[in-house]
Order: structure tokens, then sequence, then C-alpha cells
């Protein structure tokens, strides 16, 4: 068994060390099962250090010249090699609990994916609430946050990976076409609900309540404008961190 996780980083100077330390300290449950693991973090078109931060912690580095998070990760998958891919975004911290029950739901044998519950690392403010919401709703319908997404191999490669014509929300599309493809080889998508992945809270810190509100009325009433725009999403595109 090898699992290949794959880290697509835009700007993340500043928060990718503490990232990768997790990520390596967590990947410590797939070893001492003997399993094999790579690390790959996809420069996603970075002006600062993200590339020789992502090489100084031992990974491989793939550029990807687009800025879109699907891009990024569909460029992580092809350049791994593993059975199974974990993607985990730059600004999460993944604990080796989280870990280890991931690697016991591929080993149980009926999984093909899913993800996990959040939690922000600042527990104040309403960004708190916001995560619970989100919570709830992904594990009622099965699906992953982007931030923490696990699959197969060759099922990612069967759905053709993540829809390039979408600037956010395409793990919720993502996880609509892998349980659809589930359901042919009697698989399910699961969602871990504890231990939760450790997210930065910086979205709720670093944008004001009225660009949050803005982006939710957006999202609301106007999804497919939004979704399918880059300028419109700049919540994740303009690199504020």
């Amino acid at each position: 068994m090898k699992v290949s996780i794959i880290v697509p980083a835009y700007n993340e100077e500043l928060i990718l060390p503490k990232s990768l330390q997790s990520i390596i300290g967590a990947k410590e449950a797939f070893q001492q099962r003997a399993w094999e693991t790579e690390l790959i973090v996809v420069d996603n078109n970075s002006t600062d250090k993200t590339p020789l931060i992502a090489k100084k912690f031992g990974a491989k580095v793939e550029f990807e010249p687009i800025n879109q998070i699907g891009r990024a990760r569909n460029k992580g998958a092809k350049a791994a090699t593993g059975n199974w891919l974990l993607f985990v975004d730059a600004d999460s911290f993944p604990s080796r609990g989280l870990f280890s029950k991931v690697a016991t739901e591929i080993e149980r044998g009926d999984c093909i994916g899913g993800g996990a519950s959040m939690r922000l690392c600042n527990k104040k403010g309403y960004g708190l609430l916001a995560v619970r919401i989100w919570n709830s709703i992904g594990y009622f319908f099965n699906w992953a946050a982007g931030s923490f997404i696990f699959c197969e191999t060759a099922a990612f490669n069967a759905i053709n990976g993540f829809n390039l014509n979408l600037f956010i929300a395409e793990e919720i599309e993502f996880c609509q076409k892998l349980k659809a493809y589930g359901k042919s080889e009697k698989k399910f998508v699961k969602i871990i609900r504890s231990p939760a992945l450790s997210t930065s809270d910086r979205k709720f810190r670093l944008y004001s309540f009225r660009e949050n509100a803005q982006m939710i009325f957006r999202l609301a009433f106007s999804p497919m404008k939004l979704l399918r725009s880059r300028n419109l999403c700049f919540y994740w595109y303009d690199g504020r961190r």
C-alpha cells in the first residue's frame, strides 16, 4: 500500500512549515502499518518561498502555473504514484490520529474515499458557528471539505479528478461523482467526525464580517456565476495571508 499526500500551495511561506511538520508527524500512522508514503507539494504559481520551503521538508515539488485549486490538486494527482491520494490544504494541520482513522477506513475495503470534520485553531467568533454548520451539512450529504480529501487513485482517475470549470466548491461536485462511482463498485464515501482536522481561521481573521457576508450572499443568490469566476472568488485567490 502506498499513500500519496498532496498539498496545493499558493504563497504559503508563513504557514506551510507548520502544516508540513504536522503532516510528517501524522504520516507515522501509515508508516507503522509498513505502508509507503510520498509527500507532494504543488506550487500553484507562488511568488514567495513556498517551493523552497517544501523542498526543505523533503517534499517533491510540482509546478502548476494556472492559479486554481482544483487544477493544483489534479497536477499533484498526476505526479502521484500511490494507490490512494490524500489532499491536505496548506493551512491545515492533520494529526496522527486522523491519519490513523483514514488508514482504518482504507483497511475496511469498502470505502472509496472521504474527508473529515473541521475545527478552527481559534475557537472564537462567528467562524466557529460557520464551521459547525458546514460539518453538519458535510456529514449529512457525505461531502468532504476541500481542506482534507482522500480517495482511491483508480477512482480519482475514473471520475477525471476535479472539475476545472469551477474555482470553488469543486470538492462538492467531486464527492458527488465519487459517491456515484462508489455505488457501482459497492463502496462508500466516509466523513470522519473524530478526530477533526485542525485548520487555520485566517479567512475569518483576515476578511471583515462584511466581506464574509458578501461572499455568502453571492453564493446564495448567484452561485454558478460565482463558482466559475476566479475574480469573484477573491476570498480564495487574492493571496491575502
